[in-house]
């Protein structure tokens, strides 16, 4: 099976047989968490930084009265929490929000790799630098766009970032998030997303069914989210 960090990082630059073979030989323990688990939680300081390899999970922050916000989601080939292999202390948590297989690097080997491996450390850097770049966008949404448009946006996003790593087939992916999870990320309620939903179906412009998501006209998603790509920095180049 291929690896899906590898796939991530080769889509911004190509690495060379040393680099991916340094990839590869990240090793660390796996585990298996169930939707709900905290892979991280706020306040800890791990020794490790976790690799997505399986499943969904988010970035999220609990407000005083319980209430929470994500501030990103993950799928397959993501480092969930790369950033804490220099930050220390963890400022948010990390839930899973479906079945997700973690595997959970030492920073000691993540240091080695990136001294051994200047080019490599650029790129892994470029990974915290484009997730920092998917935050900037979700805050531009936030009371900018309208709440179909956000959706919208999300879904186109969501597509590429799954086309990135090999899991989207076309126009169509597996979409395994309640309402309520897609409102946490978008900043509206559960009632809001159901509305946007139906907009978007209605508009002939999405099919969900089954947790799967298809687009069924890209042009028109694109235009109603005003969706430019860019910040996902998805073409090959010199790092």
């Amino acid at each position: 099976m291929a690896n899906p960090l590898l796939l991530k990082l080769q889509r911004r630059d190509l690495l060379p047989p040393e680099e991916q073979e340094a990839v590869e030989a990240l090793r660390g323990a796996v585990r298996d968490f169930v939707p709900g688990d905290a892979i991280v939680r706020q306040g800890d300081r791990p020794s490790f930084s976790s690799v997505l390899q399986s499943g969904w999970a988010a970035r999220v922050k609990f407000l005083a009265d319980g209430q929470r916000a994500i501030s990103a989601l993950h799928l397959a080939g993501d480092f969930v929490d790369l950033h804490s292999f220099l930050l220390k202390p963890m400022d948010h948590s990390v839930l899973a929000l479906t079945a997700c297989r973690i595997l959970t690097v030492p920073h000691d080997q993540l240091r080695v790799a990136t001294e051994r491996h200047p080019h490599l450390a650029r790129v892994l850097w470029l990974d915290t630098l484009i997730d920092s770049a998917i935050q900037r966008e979700w805050i531009a949404g936030l009371g900018r766009r309208s709440a179909a448009s956000r959706l919208a946006h999300l879904i186109c996003e969501l597509l590429m970032r799954c086309q990135a790593v090999g899991l989207a087939d076309g126009l169509g992916y597996d979409l395994p998030l309640t309402q309520t999870l897609l409102g946490d990320a978008l900043g509206i309620t559960a009632v809001h997303v159901n509305r946007s939903l139906q907009e978007l179906r209605q508009n002939r412009l999405i099919r969900f069914e089954g947790g799967r998501l298809t687009i069924m006209n890209w042009d028109r998603l694109v235009e109603l989210a005003d969706f430019d790509p860019a910040y996902l920095n998805l073409t090959r180049e010199p790092r």
